[in-house]
């Protein structure tokens, strides 16, 4: 009789990500948990709008990548059991999901979220953690959107840890404009100013 050996499963492409995976919108019968608006109406905070296209790295537009987002609330607090803090804003559950448009655009209506201790106690600057899932790409890459003009950028520990020249790609700067706040955040899978990616 033949021995079989027993070996790691090999990796697959991620995707392609399926419409009713990414935003459903009543369209299906399954339940809407995912969305790339996470303004609930009890939720608190500075209501803020996130754009901007993903790029391969021939500088060409991705136009069926999923992002996910991640974050705390206004006030610094994600809603999860290990947050003991208590959370007014019920219903705003700090994730969300869309996937991007022919022209690799994507945008998420959210709320700034506050600053939020890292397991030493420091404060991080306001963030949003980021997921990128895409064709040809064996894992998902992790980021993280910061903000333009926040004072605790400078202290960031783990925005300290990324090389000086490269930080800009991991701050999402305010546009111009009246009305809620909207934040541009391109994201390059590769090449020229490649976006910093995480290894977590």
């Amino acid at each position: 009789m033949q021995e079989i050996t027993k070996g790691i499963t090999p990796s697959q492409t991620v995707g392609p990500f399926f419409k009713y995976g990414l935003a459903p919108d009543g369209k299906y019968d399954w339940n809407d948990a995912f969305t790339n608006n996470l303004v609930t109406p009890d939720t608190s905070g500075e209501r803020i709008r996130i754009e901007g296209r993903v790029f391969d790295g021939d500088g060409q537009p991705v136009p069926d990548c999923m992002l996910e987002i991640w974050q705390a609330d206004a006030q610094g607090r994600f809603n999860v059991p290990k947050d003991k803090r208590a959370l007014p804003n019920s219903a705003f559950r700090g994730f969300g999901r869309c996937g991007t448009d022919p022209n690799g655009d994507y945008a998420f209506d959210t709320i700034k979220p506050g600053s939020v201790p890292d397991p030493d106690g420091k404060v991080q600057a306001p963030h949003i953690l980021l997921a990128i899932f895409a064709r040809g790409m064996l894992l998902h890459n992790y980021t993280r959107i910061y903000f333009d003009g926040e004072a605790d950028n400078a202290t960031d520990p783990v925005l300290a840890l990324v090389p000086t020249e490269r930080r800009a790609t991991l701050i999402a700067a305010r546009e111009p404009g009246n009305g809620n706040a909207v934040y541009r955040f391109d994201i390059r899978l590769q090449g020229d100013n490649e976006t910093v990616f995480f290894d977590v």
